[in-house]
């Protein structure tokens, strides 16, 4: 018997969502995501001491450039391992500035080309507020593919999909933790609030033949993978990474597409945003990971900046 690990490779793009690279290469997924948390952590491997030091160099004296040359120095390292994309991400306090959130996109691309990194193989991150989907459609349309993060409401996938952005990561093991904390229950299985979200998009996606990958994120554990197998793509921990690799029972895939799903839905901005402020799971999850990543990328400036 193969491992879940093999098996899910067979309808499901396997996404490394880590920045150790030593992981990588023992994992062998086809894609790898960043984040500033993530940057952080490989900033305390011995590994990254050079890469720390040549991004202090090169950026002389600006430490907001110095972390963007090693998140492109950790990504163009990690695409030496893998056959597909690093998706970096664009500092979170940007987050609600269209024109800086562009600016700061093509930035991380020129630091890319410098590297000798194409645009082919690299997805910018952007939080999916109102104004990273908008900067998202105009990157998109400028050839620049993108990857919309902390995704938790229809809503915003909703948007993401008619902005043609090229891929989302909604969050699973978030929408989990808050509903978990809300009310009190554990859920399992196909009741798991967050199962219950992604399949909803990968529905409306499907049966309306939306293009934007949907690539389900932040799984606390090992039955939101199974419950999800079938998904477009599924970026997870190198610790649960792991833990299918050595699992050898069966994995059924559980979305297909042709399963109905609901009508297209095209929001303008006021529709937007009401539908978010009615949504109090998302509405808080999205304020409280744009200021994670942003205490994360303050710690990754000040460590570089010593």
């Amino acid at each position: 018997m193969t491992s879940k690990l093999a098996q899910l490779k067979q309808f499901t793009t396997v996404v490394a969502d880590t920045g150790d690279l030593d992981a990588i290469t023992r994992l062998k997924p086809v894609d790898a995501t960043t984040n500033p948390s993530l940057l952080l952590k490989a900033a305390a491997l011995p590994g990254y001491a050079d890469l720390l030091k040549a991004a202090v160099s090169h950026a002389k004296g600006d430490v907001g450039l110095a972390c963007d040359h090693f998140a492109v120095s950790v990504g163009s390292g990690i695409l030496k391992a893998i056959p597909g994309r690093i998706s970096t991400e664009v500092d979170a306090r940007l987050s609600f500035d269209e024109a800086a959130l562009l600016g700061k996109a093509h930035q991380l691309i020129e630091l890319y080309d410098k590297a000798g990194v194409g645009r082919d193989r690299v997805l910018i991150k952007l939080a999916s507020t109102w104004e990273g989907i908008r900067a998202a459609e105009k990157l998109e349309k400028d050839g620049i593919q993108t990857n919309l993060t902390l995704l938790f409401s229809f809503a915003q996938a909703a948007a993401c999909a008619d902005a043609g952005v090229f891929l989302i990561s909604p969050f699973v093991g978030r929408i989990y933790d808050w509903y978990k904390k809300s009310t009190g229950n554990e859920y399992s299985g196909a009741d798991d609030p967050g199962v219950q979200s992604v399949t909803r998009i990968y529905n409306y996606y499907k049966s309306n033949d939306y293009k934007t990958v949907v690539m389900g994120a932040s799984f606390r554990n090992l039955n939101q993978i199974e419950q999800l197998a079938g998904c477009d793509r599924l970026t997870i921990s190198p610790e649960l990474l792991e833990k299918l690799s050595q699992d050898e029972g069966k994995l059924e895939r559980r979305l297909v597409p042709g399963t109905a799903g609901e009508a297209r839905l095209s929001l303008n901005e006021a529709q937007f945003r009401w539908a978010s402020n009615e949504d109090a799971m998302a509405t808080e999850k999205l304020a409280e990971g744009i200021r994670q990543f942003a205490r994360d990328q303050e710690k990754l400036e000040a460590l570089l900046g010593r």
